[in-house]
């Protein structure tokens, strides 16, 4: 159903930017005065004489010679004319009476036979004029523009101008033809694409579904990380749908009034329904649809008003008004239980981070409007971009094509996509921070995190090892996973464990002390170790039993110093087989590396000469032989 918009070549006027016709009126009114006054002025200079500034004492000498035949006086202004004997016309002449008074001018005037003329002391009229009419030109014009401000600050985004706008809505118009996103340019969510095609083909063709006995879903909630894809597959449904959109944030319906946000949820499912059959799309919707009466110090009332006005206006569809509102939220777990159950919001998209497949075809999708070189491989990047989503990846893209840009290339090559894999991940390259001594400890930390990742079996392959510090990181080992990984078992985690404790185990090996840069590594290797004794059940000693610690969060509802649900002896069991298996751990790594001692001086002694090693040259390294494994198959074979 497509909105009528009235005759193609009728233009509507942008209320933003909408005057009132009186305004134009004190305008022209307020030039024309000013363009009469000036020529009137002019005018009058032209045909009158300019007068001549006479003194006081010159004045009574022309008087006293009969010079002067009448005077005007007005206020301490005299003004007359003198003969002339050079000229037929009369000079006009001014003076000023002096401030004490002189009885003797009006005998000398007399006497003279002067004629005297006194004239009020009055303004022009267009003086008179200008003193009346400026100031309230001046008013007006600060009242409409004090008027412009006022729309623009309290309510004129959504429609209502002025003070009386506050409570309009703020949602915005979306049509067909202002957006260019399709479904088609949403890579990635094949299970969402599939689930709002649905919604948009029930709008499309009502009667197909309501034969079938089905009903409209009211609402549509989008949940995931942030960056998945939520705000753009809506964007897409906008492209799609031939119904009106209404697109919202929800931090526009709170404001300092109480009572505005409520005005503004009525107002914008009054637009709504009276477009029928359309959707509303609110972003960020735990903004406003936190649980009530949660957190510290309780609710917050303007925000609570305008959840309940939200949950009475979806409870309030009627059959015919085919209205469907779709929302968006990294935050389900802060909702409040009335707005998530069924016949709010029916139906939940759960957006995950996208799976290797998901990624090419993201990477396909953002790269496909670059020139790309030919040696550009998507699908290894899409491999090594685990973790990602797919903002990310668009953002990687970009950075991409920006380096390529810097280093003038005509075209994106792969070098580019792994700098920018490098700067995003690591952080920008930085300058020489360390002197030799330094590196060399650098070197023997990511050569025991890399020798320990090639020899033990469960772990992922290294594509990459360098010593260039970037970000806040001096060194860097990189490891591909073959496959993403859904489910970890124990033997991968213990792995795990290992590679990140070879740094420092090669330190303490090779330079007989360690240094401060295994602190993130025996961080992550802790929490891994203690996640597997009392999270996921690894351990003989504690058995088949979880102890999580839970994360207070007293502003989000949760209770204030929870107690801990496990006894002091069960927390001394945990942290004693937490200790276990990093000394198990620390052992194993301890014993690989004064096997393969030989193997790990050769990486220290290749990353101090390149910097930087890529996957084939570091097994090449690893599995050359030992040199003494070397002395004793030459002497075997003599």
């Amino acid at each position: 159903m497509a909105q009528d918009n009235g005759p193609p070549n009728r233009r509507r006027p942008d209320p933003q930017n909408f005057q009132p016709s009186w305004t134009r009126w004190v305008l022209w009114l307020l030039i024309s005065a000013v363009v009469i006054g000036a020529w009137f002025y002019i005018g009058q200079g032209q045909r009158t004489n300019r007068p001549q500034a006479l003194s006081y004492t010159a004045f009574k000498q022309q008087v006293a010679a009969n010079n002067v035949a009448a005077i005007t006086i007005e206020g301490q202004q005299i003004r007359g004319q003198i003969k002339s004997s050079r000229t037929k016309q009369p000079v006009v002449f001014t003076t000023t009476l002096p401030p004490i008074s002189d009885p003797g001018l009006m005998k000398l005037l007399e006497a003279h036979n002067v004629t005297i003329r006194a004239r009020s002391q009055e303004t022009s009229i267009w003086t008179r004029l200008a003193i009346g009419i400026i100031p309230w030109v001046l008013l007006i014009a600060l009242f409409w523009w004090g008027s412009k401000k006022m729309r623009e600050r309290m309510g004129n985004g959504g429609g209502g101008g002025g003070l009386f706008g506050m409570g309009k809505s703020r949602a915005k118009r979306v049509q067909k033809i202002n957006t260019n996103v399709t479904l088609g340019d949403v890579a990635g969510c094949e299970n969402a694409k599939r689930d709002v095609k649905e919604i948009i083909d029930f709008l499309k063709e009502p009667e197909r579904f309501h034969k079938l006995g089905a009903k409209l879903p009211k609402g549509i909630l989008l949940m995931g990380p942030p960056g998945t894809g939520k705000t753009l597959l809506s964007k897409a449904v906008a492209g799609e749908a031939d119904v009106p959109f209404f697109s919202i944030s929800g931090s526009e319906f709170v404001e300092m009034f109480v009572g505005v946000g409520a005005s503004r949820v009525r107002d914008m499912f009054k637009q709504a329904k009276n477009e029928s059959p359309s959707i509303i799309f609110i972003d960020e919707i735990d903004s406003i649809g936190r649980a009530r009466g949660a957190g510290l110090g309780g609710g917050h009332d303007e925000r609570e008003q305008t959840l309940n006005q939200i949950l009475s206006e979806m409870d309030g569809f009627s059959p015919r008004e085919a209205v469907i509102v779709m929302a968006a939220t990294n935050r389900p777990d802060v909702l409040d239980p009335a707005l998530m159950r069924p016949g709010r919001f029916d139906r939940k998209i759960t957006f995950e981070l996208p799976a290797r497949a998901a990624r090419l075809a993201i990477l396909k999708t953002h790269g496909r409007k670059l020139p790309l070189a030919d040696d550009v491989d998507f699908e290894g990047l899409a491999g090594r971009t685990v973790g990602m989503s797919g903002a990310d990846l668009a953002n990687l893209v970009n950075e991409a094509a920006m380096l390529a840009g810097r280093e003038r290339h005509d075209v994106v090559h792969m070098s580019d996509f792994d700098n920018a894999y490098n700067r995003i991940v690591l952080g920008a390259q930085r300058e020489e921070l360390v002197n030799e001594d330094e590196k060399r400890v650098i070197a023997f930390h990511e050569s025991g995190h890399t020798l320990i990742a090639m020899l033990l079996k469960h772990t992922d392959p290294v594509n990459r090892v360098t010593i260039i510090p970037r970000g806040r990181a001096l060194g860097a080992t990189q490891q591909t996973p073959e496959r993403d990984r859904y489910n970890l078992n124990e033997s991968y985690l213990k792995d795990r464990m290992c590679v990140m404790l070879g740094g420092r185990g090669a330190e303490k090996l090779m330079l007989g002390e360690v240094s401060t840069g295994a602190a993130q590594d025996l961080k992550q290797a802790t929490q891994m170790a203690r996640r597997m004794i009392s999270n996921w059940g690894m351990s003989e000693r504690i058995g088949p039993s979880a102890f999580i610690d839970e994360e207070d969060h007293v502003f989000l509802g949760r209770s204030m110093g929870q107690p801990r649900h496990f006894s002091e002896d069960t927390a001394r069991v945990i942290d004693e087989e937490t200790r276990k298996l990093m000394n198990n751990a620390e052992r194993i790594v301890d014993e690989l590396l004064e096997q393969h001692r030989g193997t790990l001086e050769r990486l220290a002694n290749a990353l101090l000469e390149k910097e930087t090693l890529e996957g084939a040259e570091i097994k090449a390294i690893v599995d050359a032989p030992e040199p003494d494994v070397l002395r004793q198959q030459q002497a075997g074979q003599a």
